[in-house]
């Protein structure tokens, strides 16, 4: 039979963040099952890419003042470490900006058009007079047209998940600057003549993906529906690969990012003595991708067309996953449940995630669930509790009372090994099928089973009457545990590794299970799992969360912090802390400040926002609710305890204000958070005033 031949993709990262959990249930997931197929000997090889074009980028790199292709860099640099931290074993991890993905696009581009797939169309598109670009989808945002919901993007709705144009939307405005003064222009497109291939689509999806993914998709295919063409370019100033012959005019980034799928293989290809030919060319080559639900419309659609459109193999299954909760709740930063993989692995063993996401995944597109208690339980429980302890136990009587050497197994022994020996293929077949939740139940019920077996024999006793009666119980315990070892290495390689060196083995293969070890000795023990501690639990989440604003000294007072002497506490404007120095003014205190230097302003970021909407707090005589749109910065909302000064606040709707950027974050009891604050000036007694710049400037721009 001959060896078979498999390529696996994990969806690329976009090298606009860090990687963070959520991001590690797919990668995770995806290296168990590399792990597993390249144990049993298939040739495996698993590729990925930083994501790497787009306006975000661009932006970014712009507002940073540097280079896209120092951004990217500095991104790959980092998401390769944190990846090889939680020991994903890429066999190459590449960028789309590469030289490999633009000869892929290009070659792909020429055969789409060659063979009559692309549409040249005038298309209508938002335009801002400011910013003096066309808009891309992601850069318009407004009011949804179909369910009403304010400031999403435009291309779909993150509230009811309706797609539609830039145009559709109501109050349409530009994302990066504010502009509502959008223009309607035409520009020429090229799109992707999606329906030339419905009646290919609708015949490959039930055979690609999950069965509730292609039932779901089917619904695009009804006798009513179209599939509409799919725009491939965008205009300049882009970042990305121009397309050829078109000046100005450059590949839309979901086009050059799954191409990127085969650009690394093909950088693979030409370090390793082979092709790309005799790879994702060879029709007999397995090609997997594992993906998120959320971008299902790209892998499952867009791709496998194009690439039937261009002759390439297209993915033989398409393996879709879902979302991660914290706790029960969406991933959130002012709960400290938005985690960074770095945060992560700066308080904890990546040992801990691998083994509980392994509990929690299936091959379904289910969330998963990461509660951060059943997380040290289960941690704790099972892989220290049940499987280590037999390692542990068994090795350092064996080193203390028997010389470190292993005797013969007994009947009994031989029945238990053979027996877990003989889950070897149903343990196979949960791997394969991606049921990675079952694996560990498997190996909890050989490990119990084993300590049963441990504690039946007491050897701490049995050692003080017949030593030698004891040798077998320890050899069979530390042949169980070397069994578990084997089947979680996918799982746990970090882990597996070191087993693997306490019986003297340079790794494991699946057929490892097959040998017993007899009458040899073993090495020193080294701790193979330590239990979580709660307590850097805690700190992981408290290290995730937004850093709070420095506290005022003793008798001093301390400002405004988000909204003048707003009290998070109480969710109300507090006095100001008073002292002997102060002087009344109208009944009110007004501390005085001693002088500063100019370099005092320094760390305070002061920018421009547009007031979206200005209204009362509920049940709150002093503070006002401002929503305010910050360009680049995006959406933030400040509480400001200035409604003595604004007993209408909506009259502030529309104008542009000043506001601190950079201020920490802050809880308001019974209100929510605050996400800055908006400078005011005056007195308290005889008024205040919000200020605002002189002259009309981009929201989000720094304040002068």
């Amino acid at each position: 039979m001959d060896k078979r031949k498999i390529v696996v993709t994990s969806a690329l990262p976009y090298a606009n963040g860090d990687i963070h959990i959520g991001h590690l249930v797919e990668y995770l997931q995806t290296d168990f099952w590399v792990r597993f197929q390249k144990m049993r000997g298939p040739d495996c090889t698993y590729v990925c890419a930083d994501d790497t074009h787009g306006t975000p980028i661009m932006i970014r790199a712009r507002k940073e003042g540097r280079a896209p292709e120092d951004l990217i860099a500095e991104m790959h640099a980092r998401h390769s470490r944190d990846f090889a931290d939680f020991q994903i074993a890429f066999d190459n991890y590449y960028s789309t900006n590469s030289p490999e993905n633009k000869a892929f696009c290009e070659d792909i581009y020429a055969k789409l058009d060659r063979g009559g797939a692309l549409l040249r169309e005038k298309v209508a598109q938002l335009w801002c007079p400011q910013c003096g670009m066309f808009l891309p989808d992601r850069f318009v945002k407004g009011t949804c047209p179909h369910c009403g919901k304010e400031e999403q993007y435009g291309d779909s709705c993150e509230h009811c998940s309706a797609t539609y144009s830039p145009s559709e939307l109501k109050d349409a405005h530009c994302a990066t600057c504010g502009c509502r003064a959008l223009e309607t222009r035409e520009t020429e497109h090229i799109l992707f003549d999606l329906a030339k291939f419905k009646e290919y689509l609708r015949a490959w999806l039930p055979d690609h993906t999950q069965a509730d993914v292609a039932n779901k998709l089917q619904e695009w295919f009804g006798e009513d529906q179209t599939l509409l063409p799919w725009d491939i370019s965008r205009d300049a100033p882009y970042f990305g690969f121009e397309i050829p012959g078109y000046p100005g005019k450059y590949f839309y980034v979901w086009l050059d990012a799954p191409v990127g799928y085969l650009a690394s293989l093909k950088n693979w290809c030409g370090r390793n003595g082979t092709t790309f030919e005799a790879t994702w060319g060879d029709p007999a080559t397995e090609r997997y991708h594992f993906i998120g639900k959320d971008i299902v419309r790209f892998h499952c659609l867009f791709w496998p067309a194009m690439l039937h459109a261009a002759g390439y193999q297209g993915p033989s299954k398409v393996f879709v996953h879902g979302f991660l909760t914290v706790n029960g709740e969406k991933m959130s930063k002012s709960r400290g449940t938005f985690v960074s993989a770095r945060t992560y692995l700066d308080h904890l063993d990546p040992a801990f995630l691998r083994y509980y996401y392994a509990c929690k995944i299936n091959n379904t597109t289910d969330d998963i669930d990461l509660n951060l208690d059943d997380f040290a339980q289960r941690v704790n429980s099972d892989l220290v509790g049940k499987i280590t302890n037999l390692a542990s136990r068994g090795a350092q009587m064996l080193g203390r009372k028997f010389d470190g050497r292993l005797g013969s197994l007994d009947d009994e022994g031989r029945a238990l090994l053979a027996a877990s020996r003989g889950r070897a293929d149903a343990i196979a077949a949960l791997y394969e099928a991606r049921k990675f939740s079952q694996v560990p139940v498997e190996v909890c019920r050989l490990a119990d089973a084993a300590n049963e077996y441990f504690d039946r024999h007491a050897p701490w006793k049995a050692i003080k009457e017949d030593p030698e009666s004891v040798r077998p119980v320890l050899t069979t315990v530390l042949n169980l545990f070397r069994q578990l070892a084997i089947y979680l290495a996918p799982i746990l390689p970090g882990y597996a590794k070191k087993a693997a060196a306490l019986f003297g083995e340079d790794g494991f293969t699946w057929e490892s299970l097959g040998r017993t070890l007899e009458n040899a000795p073993i090495g020193a023990y080294e701790y193979l799992a330590t239990r979580v501690d709660p307590k850097a639990v805690e700190a992981m989440v408290e290290a995730s969360k937004p850093p709070a604003p420095p506290a005022a000294e003793p008798g001093k007072y301390a400002g405004p912090q988000h909204g003048p002497s707003a009290n998070p506490a109480a969710g109300e404007a507090a006095p100001a802390a008073q002292s002997g120095t102060d002087r009344a003014v109208g009944g009110h205190t007004c501390p005085p400040k001693a002088p500063i230097q100019i370099g005092a302003f320094d760390a305070c970021d002061l920018r421009v926002g547009r007031v979206e909407s200005c209204r009362p707090v509920e049940k709150s005589k002093k503070l006002v609710r401002f929503e305010l749109d910050c360009g680049p910065l995006g959406h933030r909302t400040i509480f400001s305890g200035i409604r003595s000064a604004y007993p209408d606040p909506s009259v502030l709707d529309g104008k542009q204000v000043v506001f601190v950027a950079n201020l920490a974050p802050r809880e308001m009891k019974g209100v929510g958070v605050s996400e800055g604050m908006v400078l005011c000036a005056g007195d308290p007694a005889t008024g205040l005033a919000v200020l605002a710049p002189l002259s009309p400037v981009a929201p989000g721009d720094p304040a002068t």
